[in-house]
């Protein structure tokens, strides 16, 4: 199963692990989102019967609200959530005798937070039950894979760039254009003014992602969404997703020149500029 699980395909692009944003640690959506994938992903791309229906299911929840889409429940997400906030609770009791909600008002914010995180886990389950339709060879769910770095990619038209292909661009000088179109899909979902219409301006981008076999990682989406909903952190979600993309561009093309020549026992590796 372990080899299944691996995402490395010729298909599937593969950029340096330092290109983009790293992964910051997971908080409980994401946690829960990883989860959640690493039990249904393996099994579909073995053509299990039950990971298939499950993620059919799944897809026809994309758009609705968490908790509205019953053929779903038990694959979204929402199960390995409320496991994670019992381990999580259970070790905070272990630390803190007091009482869980300290007023009335705290008592509200942990219920709109639970709320928030519980839309962005079947956000991102469902999205990414869309992105792995009919891909058996290669896992959508890609570690490192930020949302600015995974729409640089897709704007670069590059989805599929070998290594030696990422090098020969790198050698010859030139520089890949953005696609106006694309990189406009990406500044309207920073723009999103509700969290209906940022799922509906992702769901959009998956589907090209999809189309052109790029992965994006799902655990990070899910905190960026449930942090997102909180007004106040807005600007610093997007300022995430903004630098993730801008910090794709040249790495992309200057690291994987070096990765490439590496594996070729080149030392006099091309000056591609910084």
């Amino acid at each position: 199963m372990s080899t299944v699980m691996s995402s490395s395909s010729a298909n599937t692009p593969k950029g340096p692990s330092n290109a983009g944003l790293r992964r910051p640690s997971l908080k409980a959506p994401g946690r829960a989102v990883d989860r959640c994938i690493g039990r249904l992903q393996a099994p579909y791309r073995q053509h299990a019967s039950s990971a298939v229906a499950a993620l059919a299911r799944l897809r026809r929840g994309v758009g609705k609200a968490a908790h509205e889409a019953p053929e779903s429940w038990g694959n979204d997400g929402l199960e390995e959530l409320s496991a994670i906030r019992a381990e999580l609770d259970s070790a905070g009791a272990e630390n803190d005798a007091s009482a869980k909600f300290y007023s009335a008002d705290e008592r509200r914010w942990s219920v709109r937070r639970e709320q928030a995180e519980e839309r962005a886990v079947f956000l991102a389950i469902t999205l990414w039950a869309l992105h792995q339709q009919s891909i058996r060879d290669a896992n959508m769910h890609g570690h490192d894979w930020g949302l600015g770095r995974s729409v640089r990619y897709l704007a670069q038209g590059r989805p599929a760039a070998t290594s030696a292909e990422v090098t020969a661009v790198a050698d010859e000088g030139r520089e890949e254009e953005l696609n106006e179109a694309l990189r406009k899909r990406f500044v309207r979902i920073g723009t999103s003014t509700s969290f209906e219409m940022l799922g509906v301006r992702l769901r959009e981008v998956v589907v090209l992602l999809r189309g052109a076999r790029i992965p994006l990682d799902y655990a990070r989406l899910a905190d960026q969404l449930s942090d997102w909903q909180d007004p106040p952190r807005q600007a610093e979600i997007r300022r995430a997703w903004g630098r993730d993309f801008h910090l794709s561009s040249q790495s992309n093309t200057r690291d994987s020149a070096h990765s490439a020549n590496a594996e070729r026992g080149m030392d006099d590796l091309p000056d591609t500029g910084d």
